[in-house]
């Protein structure tokens, strides 16, 4: 016999009243009962008809659609505005980058506007940073919620 089938053997008597000891469970599902809650919008287009080639519209789904949405609306969802390069922020006045998620990313171009190449910033939420070029201080406006904060 080898050694492995020694050792199962050998094993095999103090397993067996733990998997006994355990008790069964059932699985069991439910079915999914309807509200009278609205319905949040939909992220899916409706895609195209039978024969057509689809729009953008109809066949845009997930950021893309919600981006199309918005500028139906007249509302830039993606704030691609460019940061407050007028003055150099400071640490009593730093310049304050909005934002609804704990992190961002920014980039420096300097100031006046591209007075040096672009400097990538990770801007967290709870503290400050500066571009090393220009010494330029950067501090995050978050609006989001304290629950979506800790999502990590």
């Amino acid at each position: 016999m080898s050694l492995l089938r020694c050792a199962l053997t050998a094993a095999r008597p103090a397993l067996r009243p733990t998997l006994r000891s355990a008790p069964l469970r059932a699985l069991s599902t439910t079915l999914r009962t309807s509200s009278d809650h609205a319905k949040p919008p939909s992220i899916f287009g409706p895609g195209g008809k039978a024969g057509e080639v689809p729009t953008d519209f109809e066949q845009a789904t997930g950021l893309e659609r919600f981006e199309l949405l918005g500028e139906m609306e007249g509302i830039d969802v993606f704030d691609e505005t460019p940061l407050d390069s007028s003055r150099v922020g400071t640490k009593k006045d730093p310049i304050m980058v909005l934002s609804y998620d704990p992190m961002r990313v920014i980039g420096c171009t300097g100031s006046p506007a591209d007075s040096h190449d672009i400097i990538w910033l990770n801007l967290p939420k709870d503290r400050q940073r500066f571009c090393t070029e220009c010494g330029s201080v950067y501090q995050l406006d978050y609006q989001g919620s304290a629950e979506e904060a800790h999502h990590h």
